[in-house]
């Protein structure tokens, strides 16, 4: 549905909070819902916490993790297809169904995650919070507002595919 184009690669390495290395401050900082995206983040975040939506692919920096991430302390587990430097629109399906449940839920992605984090970002409640990975750096904290939203319909409207298509199924526009 989306392909990240090489103009947009190095905007996205800037992060869209604050970073952190401890997971207990992070989360005593987070607000709620908690959207996690990679499975580092996932993992130092189940030491403290079940984020509401988790999203792993059994990688980090590219390469294969040693063990998976123990997902049995979610709810309900779901499996999507979603290539690397893409956002599918089975990632955006399962993402918008995730966020909208009370179930916590983890999204296991064959494929690639990292993009999630800008769906991630327009679906989850004013308030809440996605957290991903800045490599080599920590953890960043983005707490969802009118401004990130708007940040990140701006970024996805830029990206190469569909993005009004995207943006509609993730019920919001650019005009919003």
């Amino acid at each position: 549905m989306l392909d990240l184009p090489r103009s947009l690669r190095s905007e996205l390495k800037e992060p869209l909070g604050p970073v952190y290395t401890d997971p207990r401050a992070l989360v005593d900082a987070a607000g709620t819902p908690i959207v996690a995206v990679g499975d580092v983040v996932t993992d130092h975040l189940l030491s403290v916490t079940t984020p509401s939506v988790a999203l792993v692919d059994g990688r980090t920096k590219r390469t294969p993790l040693e063990s998976p991430v123990d997902l049995s302390s979610f709810d309900r587990r779901l499996a999507v297809e979603n290539p690397a430097a893409t956002i599918s629109r089975e990632l955006l399906e399962a993402l918008t169904g995730a966020v909208d449940t009370d179930e916590t839920i983890a999204i296991v992605v064959d494929g690639e995650e990292d993009l999630a984090t800008l769906p991630a970002t327009l679906l989850t409640p004013p308030g809440g919070s996605v957290v991903y990975g800045q490599p080599e750096e920590g953890m960043v904290l983005t707490t969802v507002d009118e401004s990130t939203r708007s940040h990140v319909r701006e970024l996805l409207a830029r990206m190469d595919g569909d993005p009004e298509a995207a943006l509609e199924l993730l019920g919001t526009s650019e005009q919003e």
